[in-house]
Formats: C-alpha cells, structure tokens, sequence
C-alpha cells in the first residue's frame, strides 16, 4: 500500500504572479515556513535539480533531500521527484494550477510515495502528516502571494 495525498487551495491571485512566486525554488525558504534553504544544484531549461534543508525538528534533527522538478508554463503543471529519497522508496509529487471561473488561481498539490521498511513512519503515518502539513503550507503560501499580488496593483 503505497501513500497519496491530493489537496488545494484557492489563492487570489493572477497566475503569473501564483506560478511566478511558487515556481522560485530559491526563495521557497521565504515562501513556505519548514525549509532553511533551498539550493538550486542544477538548472537545464524548465528542470531544475535543487537540495531543500529543513529547519530542525522538535528532537533537533536537520532533514535534507535532493528533488528534480520540471515545470510546464504553458499547461501550468510540475512534475518533481526526490533523488535523494531518504526515508522513501520514492516521492512524486504533482503541481497542478487552473484559473477559477470566479477568479483566482487554484494550486492543487497530489503526492504520491511509498516509505522504506526502516523508515520512523509508516505510509498511513505520513500520509497524515502531509495532508496536516500541506494545508499549513498552503494557507502560508495563500497569504504571502495574495499579498504579492496585491503590492503589484498598488
């Protein structure tokens, strides 16, 4: 059984400004509240290779993994998968970004992975915590941008 989390939120925002922002992958640390920094490795057109470095967890531990990530600017998806897999036999994750009828830009985020037999969580374990987490991100993530967006018209 492997583990999948699928979840969005709606940022009011052009998508310009949504995928320009979410797509930075060296101000994520700025963006998102769990990354100390993200270091771009690689770059070869709309791919970039790049290691994120979290902040310590609660037992101090820094955890860090090497992910690839490809954009689609004209379809508006990501593909990224880690490299460096660290606890995971593997984790895929997909971007998906669609203009909503009433305005506004939905970011849906759907993560596929499966975790190593020695791993300190199971699938169900981690499925848990990445959907709590996601939509923690995803309100952060909600609210730096609207606020882009709204210095932008400024």
């Amino acid at each position: 059984m492997a583990g999948h989390t699928d979840n969005h939120i709606v940022i009011d925002a052009p998508m310009d400004v949504v995928w320009q922002m979410t797509n930075d992958v060296p101000n994520w640390p700025a963006l998102f509240s769990e990354y100390a920094s993200a270091e771009v490795l690689e770059r070869d057109g709309e791919t970039v290779v790049f290691r994120l470095t979290m902040h310590p967890d609660e037992d101090g531990n820094v955890w860090s993994w090497v992910s690839r990530r490809t954009g689609d600017p004209e379809a508006r998806t990501v593909r990224a998968e880690r490299v460096e897999t660290g606890p995971f036999d593997y984790m895929k994750i997909y971007w998906e970004y669609t203009e909503e009828p009433g305005g506004g830009v939905r970011m849906r985020w759907v993560q596929d992975f499966h975790m190593k037999p020695q791993a300190p969580a199971t699938d169900e374990a981690m499925t848990e915590h990445l959907n709590r987490n996601t939509k923690v991100q995803m309100a952060l993530i909600k609210e730096k941008v609207e606020a882009a967006a709204r210095a932008l018209t400024r």
